[in-house]
């Protein structure tokens, strides 16, 4: 039987002042001036519709997402904030992050950020070599980024993340290193730690530039900058994501663990359990095999800020929303749980999923015999070579049914 996991929620600022060439993201330009007041009517309209999805309850997290959400102001921030808190039950010492670059940061803002009830930053400073920002686009340099980083901290930040990523175009494991001995400098509590990958459909892809490193080259960056942070005092809880003790981003840990999530703003994406519920839909005879006790929702809304903003009233912001049927949860639970060095626990997947241990039984030995995962009593934990191969232990549990959950497009 399904039950309540942790609710997040997640709010996306489309925005940016300029689209990286490797974003893949649903960021779009700034062209003039943005139209804050306007966006957040459209979030709080997105929101009061799906409500009924979540009502009575808490919210245990708030991220704001992009684009660059620090492009809005902290007025606009605070007023979304204070109308969501009157419409959702938040949670005691909520967790409320917001990403920033450091090119958008402004001297007098921080404070505001603070008050408005934003808690946590991420800075997505990606590197603290001026030519390596050169050649990823970006629009900040590394002045920039320490100065926005001790801007935030004279604010009063004191929990904050900062986004480095390697195997960049000219970068040698001396520069991978370098980058993050000035990000230690900077005494951030949580670092995101993650390979530059040229994703379908972006610049990078299309024309992927020179001089990037081969894959012998990253792996030795990864495993030599892996061993920096952890001489740092910073634990590596997550695939690229490292914290220290007391400091890991409780949002992002409610993804990995197969939590709920509701996506308010343009192309936000969002994922609710509701339990002893079926698609209205759904073919008697087979809804209790489909959807036994309850049933997994995500739903996504449109990804055009203005398409968006016109149909936030009404159904057609939704851009499409998929039923994750039983044959498809076990996949989509070890998308998320595997990436967790921690592992988890089998009496979470059963909760989280709807479905008996029995059901990846096959899947979990055949893990264990290829020396991917251990399994001590109800713990499931990756090895060392399971952590190094995570993509294949996750494509065991990807059955020919797994395909086949039910997608309702609208829009």
């Amino acid at each position: 039987m399904l039950t309540h996991p942790p609710l997040s929620l997640y709010v996306h600022i489309p925005w940016c002042v300029r689209k990286c060439p490797y974003c893949d993201f649903n960021s779009h330009p700034q062209r003039g001036e943005l139209p804050f007041d306007a966006y957040v009517d459209a979030l709080l309209a997105d929101l009061d519709q799906d409500l009924p999805l979540v009502w009575g309850r808490v919210v245990s997290s708030v991220f704001f997402g992009g684009g660059t959400p620090s492009l809005f102001p902290p007025q606009a921030i605070d007023r979304f904030l204070q109308q969501a808190s009157a419409r959702l039950r938040f949670a005691t010492n909520l967790e409320i992050t917001l990403e920033t670059n450091p090119g958008t940061a402004e001297h007098g803002r921080f404070e505001h950020y603070l008050a408005a009830g934003v808690n946590r930053l991420s800075f997505g400073v990606q590197s603290f070599d001026d030519g390596c920002l050169q050649r990823l686009g970006r629009i900040h340099d590394a002045a920039q980024a320490e100065a926005a980083v001790k801007l935030a901290q004279d604010a009063g930040y004191r929990n904050f993340n900062i986004d480095l990523m390697y195997a960049l175009p000219g970068q040698s494991l001396m520069m991978a290193e370098h980058d993050i001995e000035r990000a230690l400098t900077l005494r951030p509590t949580h670092l995101s730690h993650y390979q530059l990958t040229l994703e379908p459909e972006t610049a990078f892809a299309a024309r992927p530039p020179a001089g990037i490193p081969d894959v012998d080259a990253a792996w030795d960056m990864q495993e030599h900058c892996q061993r920096l942070i952890a001489q740092a005092g910073f634990a590596h809880y997550e695939v690229s994501a490292y914290a220290q003790p007391g400091m890991q981003c409780a949002h992002n840990r409610n993804y990995w663990l197969f939590g709920d999530y509701l996506g308010i703003g343009a192309g936000a994406h969002g994922k609710i359990t509701l339990p002893n519920y079926a698609p209205p839909d759904a073919d008697a005879e087979t809804a209790t095999v489909r959807h036994p006790g309850g049933g997994i929702l995500r739903r996504w809304k449109l990804k055009g800020p203005s398409a968006y903003m016109k149909a936030a009233t009404s159904a057609t912001r939704i851009g499409g929303e998929e039923w994750i049927d039983a044959a498809r949860r076990p996949f989509d639970f070890m998308l998320n749980a595997l990436r967790l060095p921690e592992g988890f626990d089998l009496p979470l997947f059963e909760a989280r999923t709807g479905l008996p241990r029995a059901a990846i039984a096959n899947e979990l030995t055949q893990a264990c015999e290829r020396g991917w995962l251990t399994i001590t009593g109800d713990r499931v934990v990756p090895t060392e070579l399971g952590q190094r191969f995570t993509n294949d232990v996750i494509g065991l549990f990807l059955t020919e049914d797994a395909g086949r959950s039910r997608s309702l497009v609208s829009g």
